[in-house]
């Protein structure tokens, strides 16, 4: 009985001990899954897991903290939250990281709470392994016997079109040689007596009906040269190849980037610029991979991923020693909307004064088709182009229709404030409409606001 007691006294403290080393095992950090979240809103800008970009890899950080300063997570805990301060407290450890990754300034996060740092600590420690993504597999047992009939069909269908041809032939053939005879026939040769023999002769005949035809033929022609000369210079639905591949439907469309992000001077300029290869890395000197859900057909992630080495190429960034090289190569892009020299358009003019009012008659006219920023209205739904095209036709006629339909946002404080004394004057001036002023009654129809 004793012997027993003993056996259960010990049995109770090692399972004491093993529940208490798994709480301590399980406990010491937090919860990797929100440590994904969280690493990706706060670290991934500078960090990423398995390389280096701007400052080291985490993966495996706790550990490496362990071996290379002899410290833990609570010194962890005090870098990320205000790495400045420890460095200024004379901390050895957290001064020579700072020379070693050439004095670059870490973000400090005092934001973060105890259990948020725990977790990313769990991510970087334990990160949850990627889903696979499913991919479409080859037929094969009950879908290759399902697909059998569907051949059998096609062949049989295959096999009775060449038959009927075979028959039309034959046809064909019958009746050449019933033509052939009618051709010796007595009743034939009475026939040819009477034919025009030249083509004077059906003109003398039927010279009115021929002049007709060439007058309408002629007509036609002139149209046809006409039409044909009023498109020139019309690129509607041109879409040219880039020299590096760039889908807005990932960028504006995906990830929502505002379009004035990389087009900066869209709003304030005159002219909407090609944003700077500068511009692509102020993002892609931390997205060196891609790993977005959307694939577009016939593309997969290893064509984007090379797509991206074009950038590194075109900058000069060494992606491994996160630095430029000095070495860059120029990036020919191919123009894809070009305003000719003799006409005037400022961009900022359509979407400072003009925004509200253009998205308004652009969804008037298109209930079923309505844009949310005013880029669209020209440009098209450039947030679902993987390859962006001309979307209209960028005629005078074009533009002018859109003047004569556009309502002027009289409550936009541009115009509110320049047409002050006009309001009154342009209502009883154009009345129609219960007084709705479109942008012809202001000069948007005058010759010198356009070509000068």
């Amino acid at each position: 009985m004793i012997s027993w007691r003993k056996h259960y006294k010990q049995t109770l403290i090692a399972i004491g001990l093993l529940l208490s080393t798994s709480a301590s095992i399980y406990g010491q950090y937090g919860d990797p899954k929100n440590g994904e979240k969280l690493f990706k809103a706060n670290c991934t800008a500078c960090h990423a897991l398995d390389k280096q970009v701007i400052g080291p890899p985490l993966k495996g950080v706790v550990d490496r903290v362990k071996t290379e300063g002899g410290v833990g997570k609570d010194w962890l805990h005090k870098w990320i939250k205000d790495n400045k301060a420890l460095r200024a407290s004379g901390d050895k450890y957290a001064n020579e990281i700072f020379e070693k990754y050439n004095k670059t300034e870490m973000l400090v996060f005092p934001n973060l709470s105890e259990k948020d740092i725990d977790d990313i600590l769990a991510y970087t420690t334990n990160p949850p392994a990627p889903e696979e993504k499913k991919t479409p597999e080859a037929a094969t047992g009950t879908e290759a016997t399902a697909a059998s009939p569907a051949d059998k069909t096609t062949t049989n269908i295959v096999i009775i079109s060449l038959l009927a041809i075979a028959g039309l032939l034959v046809w064909i053939l019958i009746k050449l040689r019933q033509l052939v005879k009618l051709g010796q026939s007595e009743d034939l040769a009475g026939l040819n007596e009477t034919r025009v023999k030249s083509f004077s002769e059906i003109y003398q005949k039927y010279h009115l009906i021929g002049k007709g035809l060439v007058a309408i033929l002629a007509l036609l022609a002139t149209y046809g040269i006409w039409n044909w000369i009023m498109w020139i210079g019309v690129y509607k639905g041109y879409k040219p190849e880039q020299p590096i591949y760039f889908s807005h439907k990932i960028h504006a469309g995906e990830n929502k980037i505002d379009c004035q992000l990389c087009h900066s001077s869209a709003k304030y300029g005159k002219v909407s610029e090609i944003p700077s290869m500068n511009v692509c890395m102020n993002c892609h000197r931390t997205i060196s991979e891609y790993n977005g859900k959307y694939m577009e057909p016939g593309k997969d992630k290893s064509f984007y991923d090379g797509e991206i080495q074009k950038i590194y190429a075109a900058t000069g960034w060494d992606p491994q020693k996160a630095q430029y090289t000095g070495k860059t190569q120029p990036v020919e892009w191919t123009r894809i909307h070009n305003m000719p020299d003799f006409v005037y358009f400022n961009h900022s003019q359509h979407v400072v004064a003009g925004e509200q009012a253009i998205i308004n008659s652009f969804n008037k006219k298109n209930p079923n088709n309505k844009i949310d920023v005013v880029c669209k209205a020209c440009h098209g739904k450039i947030d679902t182009m993987n390859v962006v095209q001309m979307a209209n036709d960028f005629t005078m006629g074009w533009c002018i229709e859109c003047h004569r339909t556009t309502e002027v946002d009289m409550n936009n404080g541009y115009n509110k404030e320049y047409f002050k004394n006009l309001h009154d004057k342009l209502k009883k001036q154009y009345p129609k409409d219960g007084g709705k002023i479109t942008v012809d009654a202001i000069g948007g129809l005058e010759c010198g606001k356009c070509h000068y």
